[in-house]
């Protein structure tokens, strides 16, 4: 369904995650990869979703070269908590203590994408609100020494074992937690 409709368009990826790439397959979308470098920096005064649109917005920017059938698509996730965004973590002790921090605490997943052809541009967001239960020192080094996770904005995936043990509960859209808002992508290339 959303093949036919986007038959058209040149679909670019501009994306690492494997989890954002398997998600496009699983959309059953044709589309390329393409990746530019972009200093993920942005001004301290932008909150919770700012944060996401800028960034989603300025990993776009490279693409200076579209042509008329191009569909860029980039995206951001950070994880919010306590008025302060989480990133991915630089090291063991970054990631420690992320998970130290979200320990028994609710938390929101935001992400960002951006979709941007030649001569126009969308950007969405969605958020999910994540509870989680008290971990233990033992479990967060497990956590880190096993999945290693130094790509994933706050320090977890939702789909390896910290997400099986730590998330009681969300609102929201799980899919959001796992690095893209499917529902609202979809949505999204549907009504262009």
């Amino acid at each position: 369904m959303l093949r036919e409709k986007l038959k058209n368009y040149n679909i670019i990826l501009a994306s690492k995650s494997p989890r954002r790439q398997q998600f496009f397959k699983d959309l059953d979308i044709d589309f390329i990869i393409q990746l530019k470098e972009v200093e993920e920096m942005y001004q301290q005064e932008l909150q919770g979703t700012e944060i996401t649109d800028f960034l989603a917005d300025l990993k776009s920017k490279p693409f200076t070269n579209l042509s008329d059938k191009d569909l860029l698509i980039t995206s951001d996730t950070i994880v919010w908590l306590e008025n302060k965004a989480l990133g991915k973590p630089k090291n063991v002790t970054e990631a420690f203590q992320m998970l130290k921090d979200l320990s028994g605490k609710k938390h929101e997943v935001i992400t960002s994408i951006s979709i941007k052809s030649k001569c126009f541009q969308k950007i969405i967001n969605d958020i999910t609100t994540v509870s989680f239960k008290e971990l233990t020192d033992d479990e967060i080094h497990y956590y880190i020494k096993n999945y290693n996770p130094f790509d994933k904005a706050g320090a977890y995936g939702i789909q390896e074992w910290i997400g099986f043990i730590a998330v009681h509960k969300i609102e929201g859209s799980y899919f959001n937690v796992a690095g893209l808002p499917v529902h609202k992508l979809y949505e999204a290339l549907m009504e262009l």
